[in-house]
């Protein structure tokens, strides 16, 4: 007796699978609202109803179905400026994080590595810049170099860089003592090359959580900047000089308000997010969340 053909068994494909600490309510509005923001600023064109710059309506119009968030004193539609100002905002955002995530965690990762005289200069540096409140740091390099929205974003990186250069250097203090990063070294791998390939891939995490927590500060030091005169100049849409121009205007309150419920909107989003990081990367908070999902 024959026996029967047996049958082919397929595997059902594994689920994506989001961690515990993305599955928290933060997180997704979070990653909702940056998401929102991000794509907001790609397709400002298509989604702005009218050109930000012309001033073809009546002034002040309050909030109406023709113009969503009104319009503000020369006739502009507010909705259209607060669209396109997130081109401004947000990718210039992204920019000068990367510009001293990079710069700081540079200089840290040779100054933790090195250590020294290298340890000790960029160290002293730093101390320098943290002894001055940011706003105040980045008012007085924007009024050296000239108002700008360019002098305004090198202000924020000048800021910005000491964070990621002490984050950086503690992190490679830690790992460079670390048994298979001396074996690499007793293997004969060069101080550069044990740098770039053991220590710097293993800090990735931390810094990470650092940039996404410094985008929601980066946003509010522009917006500030712009919001004092130093930053954005008119007539370009920037959600600082908006909210400015609005506390001169305080009858009409929609000028000034949505402005910065888009700044509010950002930060918050970009502080859910940076929570989130720091709880993946965060292993005993990682086990907590298990526990409590368990």
């Amino acid at each position: 007796m024959s026996e029967p053909l047996a049958l082919p068994r397929f595997r059902r494909r594994p689920r994506l699978r989001l961690g515990p600490a993305w599955r928290q309510p933060l997180a997704i509005a979070g990653a909702t609202i940056a998401v929102a923001w991000f794509l907001i600023a790609i397709f400002a064109p298509l989604v702005a109803p009218y050109d930000p710059l012309a001033q073809s309506f009546t002034p002040t119009q309050a909030p109406s179905g023709a113009h969503l968030f009104g319009t503000d004193e020369l006739g502009r539609d507010v909705l259209s400026r607060v669209i396109f100002g997130a081109r401004i905002t947000i990718p210039i955002a992204l920019l000068l994080v990367g510009l001293a995530a990079a710069i700081g965690g540079l200089l840290g990762a040779v100054a933790g590595y090195l250590r020294g005289i290298a340890d000790g200069l960029v160290m002293r540096i730093a101390d320098l810049v943290f002894a001055f409140p940011p706003i105040i740091l980045a008012m007085v390099v924007t009024a050296v170099l000239g108002r700008g929205l360019r002098n305004a974003a090198l202000a924020i990186v000048v800021v910005a860089w000491p964070s990621y250069a002490r984050v950086v250097r503690g992190l490679v203090l830690s790992v460079g003592d670390a048994e298979y990063v001396q074996s690499a070294r007793l293997l004969g791998a060069s101080a550069r090359r044990a740098l770039f390939r053991d220590v710097l891939p293993n800090i990735a995490g931390p810094v990470l959580v650092l940039m996404t927590l410094d985008l929601a500060n980066a946003t509010l030091l522009l917006s500030g900047l712009s919001f004092l005169g130093l930053g954005a100049q008119p007539p370009h849409p920037e959600w600082g000089s908006m909210v400015a121009t609005g506390t001169q205007y305080f009858q009409f309150w929609w000028m000034g308000t949505f402005p910065g419920l888009a700044i509010f909107t950002a930060v918050l989003a970009f502080n859910f997010l940076g929570d989130s990081l720091r709880d993946v990367f965060d292993p005993q908070t990682a086990w907590r969340s298990e526990d409590t999902q368990d």
